[in-house]
């Protein structure tokens, strides 16, 4: 078993070995996606790229970065992942949702 605290909302779920991170974040009313996001997500299958998130801790407890991520997220620094393709493989992740607009936020 592991954990999953999303930091901006403030919330600590459980989770499984193997369990998907973009699920557990819905199942728990985790709101991943900005408007564009909530107009052209894929569903989770990795082709949309909005489920972006920011492992600020534990990434030793996560699958590795799957190839559509290595493609997608090329110019992003390595603590961005797509949420739809990250496993949870026990211990303590810290995630921090839609980071591109807390940097952008930071900006203004």
């Amino acid at each position: 078993m592991g954990a999953i605290k999303f930091i901006e909302e403030g919330l600590e779920v459980v989770a499984a070995d193997g369990a998907n991170l973009r699920q557990k974040a819905l199942e728990n009313q985790i709101d991943l996606y900005t408007f564009k996001g909530k107009m052209i997500n894929c569903g989770g299958y990795g082709q949309c790229g909005t489920c972006l998130v920011e492992i600020v801790e534990g990434m030793e407890n996560l699958s590795e970065r799957t190839p559509v991520e290595v493609k997608r997220l090329s110019k992003r620094p390595d603590s961005f992942r797509l949420a739809c393709q990250i496993l949870v493989k026990g211990g303590t992740v810290s995630v921090i949702t839609k980071p591109q607009t807390r940097k952008q936020d930071k900006k203004k």
